[in-house]
Protein backbone atom coordinates (compact mmCIF):
# COMPACT_ATOMS: atom_id res chain seq x y z
CA UNK A 1 0.00 0.00 0.00
CA UNK A 2 2.95 2.42 0.86
CA UNK A 3 4.48 1.85 -2.18
CA UNK A 4 1.48 2.43 -4.52
CA UNK A 5 0.98 5.95 -2.09
CA UNK A 6 4.38 6.79 -3.27
CA UNK A 7 4.08 5.81 -6.95
CA UNK A 8 1.20 8.43 -6.82
CA UNK A 9 2.81 10.61 -4.91
CA UNK A 10 5.31 11.05 -7.55
CA UNK A 11 2.89 11.35 -10.62
CA UNK A 12 1.25 14.21 -8.98
CA UNK A 13 4.62 15.60 -8.47
CA UNK A 14 6.11 15.18 -12.09
CA UNK A 15 2.14 16.28 -13.20
CA UNK A 16 2.78 19.67 -11.10
CA UNK A 17 6.26 20.43 -12.25
CA UNK A 18 5.31 19.64 -16.22
CA UNK A 19 2.48 22.26 -15.69
CA UNK A 20 5.00 24.85 -14.81
CA UNK A 21 5.87 25.82 -18.64
CA UNK A 22 7.97 28.71 -17.06
CA UNK A 23 11.07 26.23 -16.04
CA UNK A 24 13.42 23.78 -17.81
CA UNK A 25 12.59 20.46 -16.29
CA UNK A 26 15.23 17.80 -16.52
CA UNK A 27 15.15 14.30 -14.89
CA UNK A 28 17.29 15.35 -12.10
CA UNK A 29 15.00 18.22 -11.47
CA UNK A 30 12.17 15.64 -11.22
CA UNK A 31 14.16 13.51 -9.21
CA UNK A 32 14.64 16.24 -6.87
CA UNK A 33 11.19 17.31 -6.31
CA UNK A 34 9.71 13.83 -6.26
CA UNK A 35 12.60 13.41 -3.30
CA UNK A 36 11.13 16.54 -1.28
CA UNK A 37 7.76 15.58 -1.72
CA UNK A 38 8.27 12.08 -0.37
CA UNK A 39 10.07 13.62 2.69
CA UNK A 40 7.56 15.85 3.56
CA UNK A 41 4.63 12.97 3.48
CA UNK A 42 7.07 10.32 5.48
CA UNK A 43 9.06 12.53 7.35
CA UNK A 44 12.04 10.72 6.03
CA UNK A 45 14.64 10.84 3.73
CA UNK A 46 13.82 8.66 0.37
CA UNK A 47 16.05 7.76 -2.15
CA UNK A 48 14.40 8.36 -5.41
CA UNK A 49 16.45 6.56 -8.38
CA UNK A 50 16.69 7.50 -11.64
CA UNK A 51 15.27 4.32 -12.99
CA UNK A 52 12.03 5.22 -10.74
CA UNK A 53 11.37 8.11 -12.48
CA UNK A 54 12.04 7.30 -15.93
CA UNK A 55 9.29 4.33 -15.10
CA UNK A 56 7.07 6.44 -13.54
CA UNK A 57 7.61 8.98 -16.77
CA UNK A 58 6.92 5.48 -19.09
CA UNK A 59 3.43 4.79 -16.82
CA UNK A 60 2.45 8.12 -17.44
CA UNK A 61 2.80 8.14 -21.32
CA UNK A 62 1.04 4.27 -21.24
CA UNK A 63 -2.67 3.56 -20.74
CA UNK A 64 -2.12 1.91 -17.80
CA UNK A 65 -3.37 4.57 -15.50
CA UNK A 66 -5.57 5.76 -18.34
CA UNK A 67 -2.98 8.97 -18.18
CA UNK A 68 -1.25 8.67 -21.83
CA UNK A 69 0.19 11.72 -20.62
CA UNK A 70 1.72 13.47 -23.80
CA UNK A 71 5.14 13.82 -21.89
CA UNK A 72 8.30 14.53 -24.69
CA UNK A 73 11.86 15.36 -24.35
CA UNK A 74 13.42 18.39 -26.08
CA UNK A 75 16.59 19.70 -26.46
CA UNK A 76 17.72 15.83 -25.82
CA UNK A 77 17.38 17.03 -21.84
CA UNK A 78 14.19 18.69 -20.91
CA UNK A 79 10.82 17.42 -20.44
CA UNK A 80 7.62 18.91 -21.15
CA UNK A 81 4.00 18.29 -21.49
CA UNK A 82 3.73 18.53 -25.64
CA UNK A 83 0.26 19.74 -24.72
CA UNK A 84 0.33 22.92 -22.59
CA UNK A 85 -3.40 22.10 -20.81
CA UNK A 86 -2.55 18.60 -20.09
CA UNK A 87 -2.86 17.74 -16.75
CA UNK A 88 -3.41 13.98 -15.27
CA UNK A 89 -5.83 15.41 -12.54
CA UNK A 90 -8.58 16.46 -15.31
CA UNK A 91 -9.13 13.19 -16.69
CA UNK A 92 -12.62 12.42 -17.19
CA UNK A 93 -13.78 9.12 -16.19
CA UNK A 94 -15.50 6.91 -18.85
CA UNK A 95 -18.85 5.02 -18.29
CA UNK A 96 -17.00 1.96 -17.62
CA UNK A 97 -14.66 3.37 -15.26
CA UNK A 98 -17.62 4.23 -13.11
CA UNK A 99 -19.50 1.39 -13.68
CA UNK A 100 -16.05 -0.36 -12.02
CA UNK A 101 -15.86 1.85 -9.84
CA UNK A 102 -19.01 1.57 -8.41
CA UNK A 103 -18.89 -2.31 -8.20
CA UNK A 104 -15.97 -2.13 -6.37
CA UNK A 105 -16.51 0.51 -3.74
CA UNK A 106 -19.75 -2.40 -3.11
CA UNK A 107 -17.87 -4.86 -2.45
CA UNK A 108 -15.22 -3.43 -0.20
CA UNK A 109 -17.97 -1.52 1.72
CA UNK A 110 -19.07 -5.52 2.39
CA UNK A 111 -15.83 -6.00 4.49
CA UNK A 112 -16.38 -3.28 7.09
CA UNK A 113 -16.19 -5.32 9.86
CA UNK A 114 -12.17 -5.95 9.11
CA UNK A 115 -10.53 -2.78 10.74
CA UNK A 116 -8.06 -3.38 7.20
CA UNK A 117 -10.19 -1.92 5.42
CA UNK A 118 -11.15 0.88 7.59
CA UNK A 119 -8.04 2.87 6.31
CA UNK A 120 -9.44 3.17 2.87
CA UNK A 121 -13.23 3.82 4.16
CA UNK A 122 -12.24 7.87 3.64
CA UNK A 123 -11.23 6.83 0.08
CA UNK A 124 -14.07 4.95 -0.74
CA UNK A 125 -16.26 7.71 0.31
CA UNK A 126 -14.01 9.89 -2.31
CA UNK A 127 -14.71 7.72 -4.62
CA UNK A 128 -18.74 7.48 -4.17
CA UNK A 129 -18.82 11.44 -4.03
CA UNK A 130 -16.78 11.43 -7.49
CA UNK A 131 -18.86 8.72 -8.80
CA UNK A 132 -22.40 10.64 -7.89
CA UNK A 133 -21.12 13.43 -9.43
CA UNK A 134 -20.59 12.42 -12.71
CA UNK A 135 -23.29 9.73 -13.13
CA UNK A 136 -27.09 9.42 -11.68
CA UNK A 137 -27.21 6.38 -8.86
CA UNK A 138 -28.41 2.89 -10.55
CA UNK A 139 -28.83 -0.36 -9.19
CA UNK A 140 -26.22 -2.46 -8.57
CA UNK A 141 -24.96 -5.08 -11.27
CA UNK A 142 -22.97 -7.49 -9.10
CA UNK A 143 -24.92 -8.91 -5.59
CA UNK A 144 -22.93 -10.83 -3.18
CA UNK A 145 -24.13 -13.30 -0.91
CA UNK A 146 -24.35 -11.91 2.26
CA UNK A 147 -26.49 -12.21 5.40
CA UNK A 148 -26.17 -8.89 7.35
CA UNK A 149 -28.34 -10.70 10.65
CA UNK A 150 -25.58 -13.57 10.97
CA UNK A 151 -24.87 -13.79 14.77
CA UNK A 152 -21.25 -13.65 15.57
CA UNK A 153 -19.38 -11.59 12.72
CA UNK A 154 -18.71 -8.58 15.46
CA UNK A 155 -16.24 -10.78 16.42
CA UNK A 156 -14.25 -11.09 12.69
CA UNK A 157 -11.93 -8.05 13.37
CA UNK A 158 -11.37 -8.16 17.19
CA UNK A 159 -10.34 -11.89 15.84
CA UNK A 160 -8.30 -11.21 13.46
CA UNK A 161 -6.37 -8.66 15.35
CA UNK A 162 -5.98 -11.69 18.28
CA UNK A 163 -4.29 -13.78 15.44
CA UNK A 164 -2.20 -11.22 13.90
CA UNK A 165 -0.36 -10.29 17.31
CA UNK A 166 -0.61 -13.98 18.34
CA UNK A 167 -2.85 -13.36 21.48
CA UNK A 168 -4.18 -16.27 23.57
CA UNK A 169 -7.72 -15.86 23.77
CA UNK A 170 -10.46 -17.02 26.58
CA UNK A 171 -13.58 -18.06 24.53
CA UNK A 172 -17.30 -18.46 25.89
CA UNK A 173 -18.70 -20.99 23.74
CA UNK A 174 -22.35 -22.55 23.38
CA UNK A 175 -22.76 -25.31 21.21
CA UNK A 176 -25.88 -26.48 19.67
CA UNK A 177 -26.16 -29.72 21.64
CA UNK A 178 -25.29 -28.03 25.15
CA UNK A 179 -27.53 -25.96 27.63
CA UNK A 180 -25.05 -23.73 29.05
CA UNK A 181 -22.36 -22.49 27.31
CA UNK A 182 -18.37 -23.16 28.34
CA UNK A 183 -14.96 -21.08 29.19
CA UNK A 184 -11.91 -22.22 27.39
CA UNK A 185 -8.37 -20.92 26.17
CA UNK A 186 -7.89 -21.38 22.60
CA UNK A 187 -4.88 -20.35 20.44
CA UNK A 188 -6.40 -19.02 17.37
CA UNK A 189 -4.36 -19.76 14.17
CA UNK A 190 -6.65 -18.22 11.19
CA UNK A 191 -10.28 -17.65 10.13
CA UNK A 192 -12.33 -19.83 7.64
CA UNK A 193 -16.03 -18.83 5.58
CA UNK A 194 -17.71 -21.78 4.50
CA UNK A 195 -21.54 -21.44 2.76
CA UNK A 196 -22.00 -17.95 4.28
CA UNK A 197 -20.75 -19.06 7.78
CA UNK A 198 -17.85 -17.82 9.59
CA UNK A 199 -15.35 -20.04 11.86
CA UNK A 200 -12.37 -19.35 13.76
CA UNK A 201 -9.40 -22.07 13.42
CA UNK A 202 -7.14 -23.34 16.44
CA UNK A 203 -5.89 -25.49 19.05
CA UNK A 204 -7.41 -25.73 22.50
CA UNK A 205 -4.02 -26.74 23.21
CA UNK A 206 -0.65 -27.70 21.66
CA UNK A 207 -1.26 -31.25 21.90
CA UNK A 208 -5.16 -31.02 20.78
CA UNK A 209 -6.34 -31.00 17.20
CA UNK A 210 -7.14 -28.22 14.53
CA UNK A 211 -10.74 -27.30 15.98
CA UNK A 212 -13.51 -24.96 14.16
CA UNK A 213 -15.36 -23.01 16.47
CA UNK A 214 -18.47 -21.25 14.78
CA UNK A 215 -18.12 -17.76 15.46
CA UNK A 216 -22.50 -17.88 16.06
CA UNK A 217 -21.84 -19.91 18.30
CA UNK A 218 -19.10 -17.58 20.57
CA UNK A 219 -20.91 -15.77 22.99
CA UNK A 220 -18.14 -13.64 24.20
CA UNK A 221 -14.09 -12.80 23.54
CA UNK A 222 -11.39 -12.03 26.66
CA UNK A 223 -7.46 -12.61 26.19
CA UNK A 224 -4.88 -14.04 28.43
CA UNK A 225 -1.63 -12.12 28.22
CA UNK A 226 0.34 -14.14 31.18
CA UNK A 227 0.16 -17.47 28.20
CA UNK A 228 2.87 -17.28 25.53
CA UNK A 229 1.00 -18.28 22.20
CA UNK A 230 2.15 -21.55 20.66
CA UNK A 231 3.64 -22.17 16.94
CA UNK A 232 0.99 -21.28 14.23
CA UNK A 233 1.66 -24.50 11.74
CA UNK A 234 -1.90 -24.28 10.37
CA UNK A 235 -1.53 -24.85 6.48
CA UNK A 236 -5.16 -23.99 4.93
CA UNK A 237 -4.06 -25.14 1.56
CA UNK A 238 -3.08 -28.20 2.82
CA UNK A 239 -5.89 -28.58 5.51
CA UNK A 240 -8.75 -28.18 3.44
CA UNK A 241 -7.69 -29.76 -0.18
CA UNK A 242 -9.19 -33.16 0.52
CA UNK A 243 -12.70 -32.41 2.21
CA UNK A 244 -15.77 -30.24 1.36
CA UNK A 245 -16.63 -27.69 4.55
CA UNK A 246 -14.21 -27.54 7.71
CA UNK A 247 -15.00 -30.78 9.62
CA UNK A 248 -12.38 -33.11 9.16
CA UNK A 249 -13.03 -36.79 10.46
CA UNK A 250 -10.49 -39.16 10.77
CA UNK A 251 -11.06 -40.90 7.70
CA UNK A 252 -8.65 -41.83 4.89
CA UNK A 253 -9.71 -40.23 1.58
CA UNK A 254 -12.40 -41.97 -0.56
CA UNK A 255 -13.37 -42.70 -4.02
CA UNK A 256 -16.57 -42.26 -5.21
CA UNK A 257 -18.74 -42.45 -7.77
CA UNK A 258 -21.89 -40.46 -8.66
CA UNK A 259 -24.61 -40.48 -11.24
CA UNK A 260 -25.69 -36.67 -12.33
CA UNK A 261 -28.85 -36.21 -14.34
CA UNK A 262 -29.17 -34.52 -17.43
CA UNK A 263 -30.39 -31.66 -16.15
CA UNK A 264 -27.76 -31.35 -13.53
CA UNK A 265 -25.36 -32.39 -15.59
CA UNK A 266 -24.24 -28.88 -17.15
CA UNK A 267 -23.76 -27.52 -13.81
CA UNK A 268 -22.07 -29.76 -12.34
CA UNK A 269 -19.12 -29.81 -15.05
CA UNK A 270 -18.67 -26.05 -15.17
CA UNK A 271 -19.04 -26.08 -11.47
CA UNK A 272 -17.54 -29.12 -9.79
CA UNK A 273 -18.43 -30.62 -6.30
CA UNK A 274 -14.86 -30.56 -5.18
CA UNK A 275 -11.43 -29.72 -7.06
CA UNK A 276 -10.97 -33.44 -7.32
CA UNK A 277 -14.02 -34.23 -9.30
CA UNK A 278 -13.08 -35.71 -13.07
CA UNK A 279 -15.80 -37.11 -15.60
CA UNK A 280 -15.55 -40.77 -16.16
CA UNK A 281 -18.53 -41.34 -17.92
CA UNK A 282 -21.02 -39.06 -20.50
CA UNK A 283 -24.04 -41.63 -21.19
CA UNK A 284 -26.49 -41.15 -24.12
CA UNK A 285 -28.96 -39.53 -21.78
CA UNK A 286 -26.23 -36.80 -21.45
CA UNK A 287 -26.20 -37.94 -17.70
CA UNK A 288 -22.82 -38.06 -16.72
CA UNK A 289 -20.78 -39.96 -13.73
CA UNK A 290 -18.16 -38.19 -12.15
CA UNK A 291 -15.23 -39.29 -9.84
CA UNK A 292 -14.60 -37.62 -6.24
CA UNK A 293 -11.53 -38.18 -4.43
CA UNK A 294 -12.72 -36.69 -1.01
CA UNK A 295 -12.80 -37.54 3.08
CA UNK A 296 -16.17 -37.75 3.24
CA UNK A 297 -17.97 -35.24 6.02
CA UNK A 298 -21.14 -34.00 7.51
CA UNK A 299 -20.70 -30.87 5.01
CA UNK A 300 -19.89 -33.14 1.59
CA UNK A 301 -22.99 -35.60 2.67
CA UNK A 302 -25.26 -32.41 2.89
CA UNK A 303 -24.28 -31.23 -0.34
CA UNK A 304 -25.32 -34.59 -2.03
CA UNK A 305 -28.50 -34.80 -0.47
CA UNK A 306 -28.82 -31.21 -1.79
CA UNK A 307 -29.22 -32.89 -5.16
CA UNK A 308 -32.24 -34.74 -4.28
CA UNK A 309 -33.28 -37.08 -7.16
CA UNK A 310 -30.63 -35.92 -9.66
CA UNK A 311 -27.86 -37.59 -8.07
CA UNK A 312 -27.01 -41.08 -7.38
CA UNK A 313 -24.38 -42.34 -5.00
CA UNK A 314 -22.95 -45.35 -7.18
CA UNK A 315 -20.17 -46.15 -4.36
CA UNK A 316 -18.63 -46.97 -1.48
CA UNK A 317 -21.37 -48.67 -0.77
CA UNK A 318 -21.06 -47.43 2.52
CA UNK A 319 -21.99 -43.83 1.60
CA UNK A 320 -24.65 -45.07 -0.73
CA UNK A 321 -26.49 -46.90 2.16
CA UNK A 322 -26.13 -43.70 4.52
CA UNK A 323 -27.76 -41.43 1.99
CA UNK A 324 -30.36 -43.70 1.43
CA UNK A 325 -31.16 -44.43 4.81
CA UNK A 326 -31.22 -40.13 5.20
CA UNK A 327 -33.65 -39.94 2.06
CA UNK A 328 -35.88 -42.58 2.80
CA UNK A 329 -36.49 -40.74 6.64
CA UNK A 330 -37.43 -37.71 4.63
CA UNK A 331 -39.45 -39.10 2.05
CA UNK A 332 -41.18 -40.76 5.34
CA UNK A 333 -42.27 -37.41 6.78
CA UNK A 334 -44.48 -36.71 3.80
CA UNK A 335 -46.25 -39.76 4.27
Amino acid sequence: MAQNKNALIRYKVIDKCLQNHYRKWTLEDLIEACSEALYDFEGKETNVSKRTIQLDIQTMRSEKLGYNAPIVVYDKKYYKYDDEDFTITDIPLTENDMNVLSETVAMLRQFKDFSLFKDVSDILQRLEDKIHSEKTHTKPIIYLDKNENLKGVHFLDELYQAILKKVVLKITYQSFNVDKPTEFLYYPFALKEFNNRWFLVGKRDQKNNIQHLALDRIVSVDYDFSIPSIPNTFDGEEYYKDIVGVTLNRVGLSEIDVWIDKDNAPYVKTKPLHSSQVIIKENEDKSIIIRLYVKINYEFERLLLGFGESLEVLRPENLRQRLKEKLQKGLNRYI
